[in-house]
């Protein structure tokens, strides 16, 4: 692989993609053009001026420190396209609209280097029809960059080749984003809507018919699809109003013209209730007003029955809320698809039906099943993807259950199951996932920026590294790999959700003391989440069995392991994964 620099990109669009894609370059110390059109009145560079003021501003920071944006610099396509000889590359992120983007190209394209890479940031137009616009010499370094919003905190970037786009040219730009930007990569198909919106948008508009098939209210199906079924605490609706509801809207509009003979295209229409906020101007946050809006302290949410705003309350019943809690996935499924209750059936039937459509859509919009489920986690913020959920309930019995369904009517298409299905026990294994296109298990890539992740984010069933132990208690261990730096330790958590117990707290000191003993450093590192916090459990036993000298003993012991990390004899360092 060569060695690829990039010392300047240009971002073309100073809108609200645009200026925080400018931001997260920022926060990694590369320089930054940001362009727009000229201002109509005073500065000529004052659309993007405004839009870098803006970035200070935002909720949260697009921004690691406010004095990053001294990294961009406002322009204008007007006074300014010969600045785009010095950039390495160059990410469009204008509107949606395929004829600006043409007209843009045309524009910019007798100013671009012979070696620099053109990049749309597209949400969903045709990466291949994008590069019709510019000249065929440059056609080879043209790709999609599809940055998630907000792209600071979203792990997924999509890569989208084109016919023509060079290959090398694309390892290079994935090796750079992974290692420059902090990003996780998925190379998606040129399909509409890629793959984590093709997806993501599907599984919207599922719970959105069957949230009205079961005749639920939109608060409570908030309720049960945040994290009860590990998805964000902003669940569906939330979300809708989040990102825009004329954005959804947009989003679903895409689908609806570009997969005309999709099985479940029926579905791919904004509902009427939808439509009819968003002839009301009621867009969502943006507009203070969508499926939710607050009333002083009170949030109300739309009562489509009553064509009006009630007080929202999002109640899980009692029942639902103990099969949700079950640990067993087999189970749980088992016992939401046996049960009578209205919830239980619904939070079935979205499983089911987006089980179904990634099933079916698999060997059209993605390399394999881990492409899938990463897109989902980094890109919609899920625990887990769609089939690591489903191989983790049982494969063979959800593929019967679903296949009963679709015969039974019930579920959204009567596209039945693809043949691989119920040929495989799973999707993913030890040495890679299951790529329906070439009917064989996918390993990981091999590019070397993946090969120095020592602990990458891995799928179900995906191998582990184990290393040797050194020692451990029921809470901690202390481990090394001796592949790769034989004094070097790595002290990791082994309790319930990384918890911080009486076990904990004595096992680190442990650590450390036989990390000065015989190591020359230590690695605080396990799997996401980092820590919950104090075992509290053990905290209110002690109160109701008046320990309260335990308690005190609790506190010191805290706040000496505390101490034990601080003046270590050997350096420490916290290798921080999730909620912490």
């Amino acid at each position: 692989m060569s060695n690829f620099i990039v010392k300047k990109v240009a971002v073309l669009g100073a809108g609200v993609m645009g200026a925080q894609i400018a931001a997260h370059l920022a926060n990694a110390e590369v320089p930054v053009v940001l362009f727009d059109l000229p201002a109509k009145e005073g500065d000529p560079n004052g659309i993007g001026k405004k839009a870098v003021d803006g970035l200070k501003k935002l909720q949260p920071s697009p921004l690691a420190t406010k004095d990053r944006v001294a990294y961009i610099d406002a322009a204008n396509y007007e006074q300014h396209l010969e600045q785009l000889k010095g950039c390495d590359l160059i990410i469009e992120a204008i509107a949606e609209k395929l004829e600006w983007k043409d007209d843009l190209y045309r524009k910019i394209s007798p100013f671009i280097a012979p070696d620099a890479i053109i990049a749309s940031n597209t949400s969903g137009l045709s990466i291949n029809r994008l590069a019709e616009g510019l000249p065929a010499a440059l056609r080879p370094n043209f790709c999609g960059i599809h940055f998630f919003n907000p792209p600071r905190y979203m792990h997924l970037v999509e890569l989208i080749a084109t016919r023509e786009t060079n290959a090398a040219m694309l390892d290079n730009l994935e090796s750079w984003v992974v290692s420059r930007l902090g990003k996780g990569v998925v190379r998606a198909l040129d399909t509409p809507n890629f793959v984590a919106n093709r997806v993501g948008v599907f599984s919207i508009l599922a719970v959105m018919h069957h949230t009205q098939q079961f005749g639920l209210g939109f608060d409570e199906v908030d309720g049960l699809t945040g994290p009860l079924i590990g998805r964000p605490k902003s669940a569906t609706y939330r979300t809708a109003d989040v990102v825009g509801l004329d954005t959804m809207a947009h989003v679903i509009k895409t689908m609806q013209d570009t997969l005309p003979s999709d099985p479940w295209h029926k579905y791919y229409a904004a509902p009427a209730w939808l439509q009819a906020l968003i002839a009301k101007g009621a867009l969502g946050q943006k507009t203070k007003g969508g499926i939710f809006r607050k009333e002083g302290k009170a949030i109300k949410v739309l009562d489509i029955k009553a064509q009006d705003y009630r007080d929202s309350a999002g109640d899980v019943d009692a029942d639902v809320l103990a099969i949700l809690k079950n640990r067993n996935p087999a189970e749980k499924f088992a016992q939401l698809r046996a049960s009578s209750h209205p919830q239980a059936k619904f939070l079935w039937a979205i499983f089911r039906d987006i089980f179904h459509y990634v099933a079916v859509h698999l060997e059209g919009i993605a390399n394999n099943a881990r492409d899938v489920d990463f897109a989902m986690r980094w890109g919609f913020g899920w625990s887990q993807g769609p089939f690591e959920t489903w191989q983790a309930a049982g494969w063979k019995a959800i593929a019967e259950a679903v296949r009963d369904d679709i015969a039974a009517g019930k579920a959204m298409s009567d596209v039945p199951l693809p043949a691989w299905v119920f040929a495989r026990d799973g999707v993913h294994a030890a040495d890679g996932s299951f790529s329906a296109s070439s009917n064989t298990l996918q390993a990981r890539s091999n590019l070397p920026v993946y090969q120095r992740q020592i602990f990458p984010e891995r799928v179900l069933s995906e191998k582990q590294v184990q290393g040797e132990t050194l020692w451990e208690n029921g809470s901690v261990r202390l481990w090394k790999l001796p592949q790769v730096d034989a004094e070097i330790g790595i002290l990791s958590i082994t309790s319930k959700n990384h918890t911080l117990g009486r076990d904990v707290i004595l096992g680190v000191q442990e650590a450390v003391a036989r990390a000065e003993r015989d190591l020359k450093g230590l690695v605080i590192w396990h799997e996401a989440p980092f820590a919950f916090g104090a075992n509290l459990k053990e905290v209110v036993e002690g109160i109701a069995a008046g320990k309260f000298d335990l308690l005190d003993e609790y506190v010191g012991e805290f706040q000496k392991a505390s101490m034990t990390f601080k003046y270590a004899k050997v350096p420490v360092i916290a290798a921080v994964q999730g909620m912490a």
